[in-house]
């Protein structure tokens, strides 16, 4: 987005009608409402759509930023997740392989990307990668995790995209720590 001014701002209730505008009324990827690391696999399943946006906004009506919108020129553009591991009951569950913990030290993750399609590939995500780790660090973090897809082993549409690319988080100065199956699990220490 050469010459173009991206704006950055954490999801507080101010900004509940901006996140509702770029989700739309399919609530972003299918109707997951960015509740599918919220809530357990189980949990998940069972909710309808308007169950998984009630768990988002709630989240953002009680106070809690559950990530960070950007903007063009006032417009609602794209979306990152980021918070303390804790915040997402499916990476801490039993069968959480993938997105287990790495060690017992805490982490906040990054682990959804939603991007208005009329801006993908033009350094949105990039930005907002960026923008949550500063939003970490200030919020205290000592370190950031992201589960990345990795183009060379794992082929996938755009919408499969929502984790974020290992070569965005390698940029970004994050490290590879481990690799599950085909997931790279990329940290970086703040």
């Amino acid at each position: 987005m050469s010459g173009v001014t991206i704006d950055i701002h954490p999801v507080t209730p101010a900004r509940r009608g901006d996140l509702l505008e770029l989700f739309g009324h399919n609530g972003a990827y299918a109707n997951c409402w960015c509740a599918w690391f919220l809530l357990t696999g189980r949990e998940f399943d069972d909710a309808t759509p308007a169950e998984r946006r009630t768990v988002l906004l709630d989240r953002v009506d009680g106070g809690r930023v559950p990530g960070l919108l950007a903007y063009v020129d006032g417009e609602p553009i794209g979306w990152c997740a980021v918070g303390p591991r804790d915040d997402y009951r499916r990476m801490n569950t039993p069968r959480a392989r993938t997105y287990a913990p790495l060690d017992d030290r805490p982490a906040w993750v990054i682990n959804c990307f939603y991007i208005d399609r009329s801006h993908r590939r033009s350094g949105v995500a990039t930005a907002l990668l960026d923008a949550a780790v500063g939003f970490a660090r200030t919020e205290g973090a000592e370190r950031v995790e992201g589960y990345p897809i990795d183009p060379a082993l794992t082929t996938t549409n755009a919408a499969g995209l929502y984790l974020g690319t290992r070569a965005m988080f390698e940029a970004a100065g994050f490290d590879l720590a481990a690799q599950r199956g085909k997931r790279p699990v990329m940290r970086l220490e703040l």
